[in-house]
């Protein structure tokens, strides 16, 4: 015997599922809502020079004409951990930029017009530097 309160269950039991298919199918048609870390690398503006990977991400360094900048970024965004990126010119102050962040540290930027620069970066405990550069 079929009575109504089955007929209903069933019912909302397979809107329930038509729910999920639905939004499911969207967000494959949508893709990722984070962007890629490429998209974070526009933050300084120059040429890449120098990219040193390391096991939790890359210190990035970017140069143009008078400015000299760099940015650490995670490898795998997401939870928000310690981070820290810094750049220095030769004989002057670095520009630090420290942190619980979930992407990226920086961009730090420092003025470099002839001038050589040092890098680095960690994050949650890993990092690398680059020495001096841009000699």
């Amino acid at each position: 015997m079929f009575d109504g309160t089955a007929a209903a269950r069933t019912g909302r039991l397979l809107s329930h599922m038509l729910a999920v298919l639905v939004a499911a199918g969207l967000l494959v048609l949508a893709g990722p809502a984070a962007p890629p870390a490429e998209a974070a690398a526009t933050a300084c503006s120059g040429r890449l020079v120098k990219t040193s990977r390391f096991a939790t991400g890359e210190l990035r360094v970017y140069k143009n004409r008078q400015y000299a900048c760099a940015l650490a970024l995670a490898a795998r965004p997401g939870a928000r951990r310690a981070m820290a990126v810094s750049i220095q010119p030769r004989g002057g102050r670095a520009a630090v930029d420290a942190g619980a962040f979930t992407r990226q540290a920086g961009p730090v930027t420092v003025h470099a017009l002839n001038r050589c620069v040092r890098a680095s970066a960690t994050i949650a405990g890993r990092g690398a530097s680059t020495g001096w550069i841009l000699c």
